[in-house]
């Protein structure tokens, strides 16, 4: 999820049971070179199996991360939820 006060870089949290977990889109020259991830100020950190599965859905979804990005915080159009309730692997 972003919230919609948000600011650059490209990032999305990862939220689930009071923890939460920031990942920063690294994009350079139109390119995603890197993915970071950092703690929440007032937040615990995702612990081992949520942070991985964090992980792993954005790394699966990071172009379509930077599209809602763009498109909310850019273009200021409405971006859907999305519920994702499968496997990516």
């Amino acid at each position: 999820m972003f919230y919609s006060n948000e600011h650059e870089p490209v990032h999305v949290h990862g939220k689930y049971q009071g923890c939460e977990l920031r990942a920063e889109i690294i994009i350079v020259n139109g390119e995603i070179t890197e993915i970071r991830y950092s703690t929440v100020a007032g937040r615990a950190p995702l612990e081992d199996t949520p942070r991985r599965h964090f992980e792993e859905l954005v790394v699966a979804r990071a172009t379509d991360i930077v599209a809602k990005w763009i498109d909310f915080f850019v273009l200021h159009k409405p971006v859907k939820s999305e519920l994702i309730t499968r496997k990516l692997k």
